[in-house]
């Protein structure tokens, strides 16, 4: 990581929270950590069958087919969640079916490209991330659907804070909310309300990426 990464500290030691957060992995008492996962995935698992155990957003990355993997292994049926962009590149659609052939039952879900074009285009130009709509799509759509489904669990990836560097509280929080979304979910600094009246773009054209 760059030392000019946003939320990256470095000590007075030279070393970043990144590596000790790394260096601190063999104290943590993955039994413990493992226990309280089985806890979550039993309050939540489905028994009669008529929906599904939880949610995985998944892009198709590392993260995504770990998930995946870890979930059916414990027993439970994942519902795959994944926000592209028009134009996905034959490595990225490969790992997507790569995903599919786990055994799993899978969304993809598309917005309107004119609008992804142009949202990518503000991205560019006003925080300097042409891939803002993705980054901010995978946090919102699988929230949407989660709701919309009536499915509470979602399983999402790795902490971020915790791998690259963040606020010690942040690498110690392990859900995914609202609060976390707006400070750390991509954003960066644009919000999603900014880009109504720029370049035509009305509310509704941006209901997929409005957290619920």
């Amino acid at each position: 990581m760059p030392e000019t990464r946003p939320d990256l500290h470095i000590a007075e030691d030279g070393i970043c929270d990144a590596c000790k957060n790394y260096a601190s992995r063999p104290s943590i008492d993955w039994a413990a950590r493992h226990n309280e996962l089985l806890g979550i995935l039993d309050r939540y698992r489905v028994q009669d069958g008529l929906n599904y155990d939880c949610i995985v957003p998944v892009s198709g990355g590392k993260d995504s087919h770990f998930q995946v993997i870890k979930m059916k292994e414990l027993g439970l049926n994942p519902l795959c969640i994944n926000a592209h962009p028009p134009d996905t590149p034959e490595i990225g659609r490969s790992n997507i079916e790569n995903l599919k052939r786990l055994g799993v039952d899978f969304f993809e879900v598309s917005i309107n490209p004119a609008i992804w074009a142009t949202m990518a285009r503000i991205g560019l130009t006003q925080v300097g991330d042409i891939s803002w709509p993705e980054h901010v799509a995978i946090f919102t759509i699988p929230v949407r659907i989660s709701c919309q489904l009536n499915i509470p669990l979602l399983i999402w990836g790795e902490n971020s804070q915790f791998e690259y560097g963040g606020p010690a509280a942040a690498a110690r929080n392990n859900v995914l909310d609202r609060r976390w979304f707006e400070e750390f979910g991509g954003l960066l600094g644009l919000r999603v309300t900014d880009l109504i009246g720029q370049e035509g773009i009305e509310r509704r054209d941006i209901i997929q990426l409005t957290y619920p």
